[in-house]
């Protein structure tokens, strides 16, 4: 299924793969973010072999967001970009085409640039090794801009990123216990000076299950938006 969100200026195509798994395409590259569904029981129409990368992009080393990295850098040939210890972890597993970031850095890829940025969270690996330090990306590119928090608290570092690049839409955890929640959500939206807001993070197990009614209403009451994409569907922003 194929839809447009109103009011945009972006020109980016995001697909959503179910949890906090989605790619965009922007200026004719394909970037993948969090690769995790095979291990997603609503995501099992999702063929992983059919998803091309010419990126991954890997916020923290938990199996929810990066299962299948190594399945899917190793068929794609993808660079694969995510903190130190992420990058020597998937070294050792045979994934050689890695560039590793750390926070508060930028490097400019083919399709943009992207600086690597706070998130408050933890990070193992799925081998239980250190994983490093989790954090968040804002990407910037002649297609639009957007902040992927990847798995976070809220935090005050948040009202840096628009000073920094300002999104044109954001990319937030909504499913609470873990993250944030839908109303902190919210809360760094309005730090981050951006209406749009796309949850991700929410209803793939018990522990993160959301009345996404009283979401989208919370965030109308607060003068933004919320989406929820569908798992399979893709977005043009």
């Amino acid at each position: 299924m194929f839809y447009r969100l109103k009011d945009t200026r972006t020109d980016m195509k995001l697909t959503y793969y179910g949890h906090s798994c989605f790619s965009m395409e922007i200026g004719g590259k394909h970037i993948l973010f969090d690769p995790f569904i095979t291990g997603n029981p609503l995501a099992s129409e999702i063929r992983v072999g059919d998803i091309h990368a010419d990126f991954i992009f890997v916020t923290h080393g938990h199996a929810d967001h990066i299962l299948d990295c190594v399945d899917i850098a190793t068929r794609t040939g993808a660079l694969v970009v995510t903190n130190w210890e992420i990058h020597e972890w998937l070294n050792k597993q045979g994934v050689g085409n890695t560039h590793p970031m750390n926070t508060g850095g930028k490097w400019q890829f083919p399709f943009g640039m992207v600086k690597a940025v706070t998130a408050v969270h933890s990070s193992g690996l799925p081998d239980g090794t250190y994983g490093g330090n989790p954090m968040g990306f804002v990407v910037k590119s002649a297609s639009g801009n957007f902040y992927y928090s990847g798995d976070t608290a809220l935090t005050l570092d948040m009202q840096l990123v628009n000073s920094f690049v300002p999104p044109d839409f954001s990319i937030l955890p909504i499913g609470d216990n873990f993250t944030m929640g839908f109303e902190d959500a919210a809360r760094a939206a309005h730090m981050l000076q951006c209406r749009k807001v796309i949850g991700v993070h929410q209803g793939t197990f018990g522990l993160i299950k959301i009345d996404i009614d009283k979401a989208k209403s919370h965030f109308v009451h607060q003068g933004l938006e919320l989406i929820i994409p569908v798992i399979g569907n893709t977005i043009e922003i």
